[in-house]
């Protein structure tokens, strides 16, 4: 019998497809004692695994690229970080084997990750996949991860872990769903940026049976179980008129009456600029530089080397708009010679700006490498600062960019509610505003974006979070200037028609989000737009608020 389940839509498209169940996870391996002359062979043992690991997780971020790459090389710093294998070697030492003083090392460092608050606490999934994957090798079992398969299927899991998200074959996993995670996990940000279909926060999801035929609609977050004959024509021709309107949709984002709302994309580093190209980005929104700053966490890159990289992202867009985001550490981005190691709570401490601020020679040479890489090019170079909390922040910020000479535009992202309340004191300082709806989110609900059971209040639909958006919509408005969106709301079709109705000027996200945003845009006209916007704001929940939008642009 046919059934529906319903969870969040994090990546767009349908998939149809028979489920198979990611692999289990390690078991606990067995507690035995060891004769203290095996000490020595087993510690060799776990460096050897602990090594493998690491290789193979950084190798699968280089064949990776782009977002996922960052991912796992922070997965492969967990992997060997010397405090973990000291702990291994002493849990050997007094008899534990390999296996087991790796289970209970990485226990000990969860429960500390657990205690750490919530940001922190949002990478215990990623420390057990390192777990198991370690205990996998020294057991000789097979890696936990996707499942072999000949035929096309729907991946189901409790949650995916990066390595496994990033090297997903789209022509082999049609779709996934996840029974934990938000729409801003990791796994949902790789899944729009390999346009596989998914959904997540799906309760039960790991209960559907094997074999299981299913229906998974990434753009609704409902997951159809056993679709009739009626069922499967509806959503394949949904999907084809989709495919149709991306195939008719081309040039600038605007909406069908002609307001222009230019089209970016959100990039973390050189590996994505040629993604973004073939979507028809009309710049980059949101370059996250924090990709050159976690390849070695003990000391800042050089300014020849910031340089460098920077100019590669800058040259693919000439006569484009190149907003860069200065580096935002801290919190989940810890950085040994920046981050305090004994913050009570990193998320709400010393991270992006404060951070920069604490260590000027750290923001003086990213602008100065800016500064250079930007020479001859006639690309428009923008800079932000994450985590503006109010105008004494943003006031900083610039006077920074102006001691260091960079000829750009100085603006502050809006991540904390205090800024979008404040916005039009914070634009007396600087010239643009970039919403981060993520983080914004995240400080607004109290609702840590990695926490699958707060995910309804991470839902960019929230009408609380749409509220915020208008009023530094308005405040740019007031102040004559601009005011974008560089967070995942951007990239959900039907949020950008709200967005662009709620006085948003400008709409980045990854780029194979791009399409579909702009046939989207393409099919309404500005009051259309405004109309949906104020639809949705007048209701109490995000569901209400998607359905009441989604009522005002198909003409309900």
């Amino acid at each position: 019998m046919e059934t529906t389940l319903r969870g969040v839509g994090v990546s767009h498209g349908v998939a149809i497809g028979q489920v198979r169940h990611m692999g289990t996870a390690v078991l606990e391996p067995p507690a035995k004692q060891i004769p203290a002359e095996d000490a020595p062979r087993e510690q060799a043992r776990a460096r050897q695994a602990v090594e493998a690991v690491s290789a193979d997780l950084t190798a699968r971020g280089n064949l990776a690229g782009g977002q996922a790459q960052a991912v796992l090389e922070a997965q492969a710093l967990m992997a060997a970080d010397p405090e973990l294998l000291a702990d291994v070697d002493r849990r050997v030492a007094v008899g534990s084997t390999a296996e087991r003083a790796v289970y209970d090392a990485f226990a000990s460092y969860r429960a500390l990750l657990a205690q750490a608050g919530e940001y922190l606490a949002g990478r215990v999934a990623d420390l057990d996949d390192v777990r198991n994957r370690i205990i996998a090798r020294l057991l000789g079992v097979p890696m936990p991860g996707v499942p072999d398969s000949d035929e096309p299927f729907v991946l189901i899991a409790r949650d995916l872990a990066p390595a496994d998200t990033a090297l997903l074959d789209p022509a082999l996993v049609l779709g996934f769903v996840t029974e934990e995670g938000g729409p801003t996990s990791h796994s949902a940000i790789l899944a729009r940026a390999l346009g596989v279909p998914a959904v997540v926060a799906l309760p039960g999801a790991c209960e559907l049976t094997e074999g299981t035929v299913v229906a998974v609609d990434g753009s609704t977050g409902e997951v159809h179980v056993e679709p009739g004959d009626g069922r499967r024509a509806e959503l394949e021709r949904a999907a084809a008129e989709r495919r149709a309107a991306l195939a008719a949709s081309s040039g600038p984002g605007a909406t069908s009456d002609g307001h222009r709302v230019p089209l970016l994309a959100n990039v973390g580093g050189p590996a994505d600029v040629a993604a973004a190209v073939e979507a028809g980005a009309e710049g980059v929104g949101l370059f996250r530089t924090e990709f050159l700053f976690l390849d070695d966490h003990r000391t800042a890159p050089s300014l020849e080397t910031q340089a460098d990289a920077y100019r590669k992202v800058l040259e693919a867009f000439p006569e484009g708009r190149v907003v860069v985001r200065v580096l935002d550490a801290g919190a989940d981005k810890p950085l040994d010679f920046l981050t305090p190691a004994d913050e009570p709570n990193p998320a709400l401490g010393v991270r992006g700006l404060r951070t920069l601020l604490d260590h000027p020679e750290v923001l003086r040479t990213q602008l100065a490498a800016l500064a250079r890489a930007a020479e001859g090019l006639p690309v428009h170079l923008e800079v932000m600062a994450p985590m503006v909390a109010d105008r004494t922040d943003a006031r900083a910020f610039a006077d920074a960019c102006r001691e260091a000479g960079l000829q750009a535009k100085a603006g502050a992202m809006v991540e904390i509610p205090s800024a979008a309340l404040r916005a039009r004191s914070i634009l007396r300082e600087v010239e643009f505003l970039s919403l981060g709806t993520n983080d914004l989110a995240q400080y607004t609900f109290a609702a840590d974006r990695q926490v699958g059971a707060v995910s309804r209040l991470q839902d960019p639909w929230q009408p609380a979070l749409l509220d915020l958006v208008a009023l530094a919509a308005e405040a740019a408005r007031e102040e004559d200037k601009s005011c974008g969106v560089c967070g995942e709301a951007a990239a959900d079709p039907l949020l950008a028609c709200v967005l662009t109705g709620l006085g948003v000027t400008s709409l980045s996200m990854s780029a194979t989000a791009i399409p579909y945003v702009r046939a989207a845009l393409a099919q309404h006209t500005l009051a259309q737009c405004e109309r949906a916007a104020a639809a949705a704001r007048a209701t109490d929940s995000a569901e209400e608020a998607r359905r009441a939008a989604q009522a005002v642009l198909s003409g309900e």
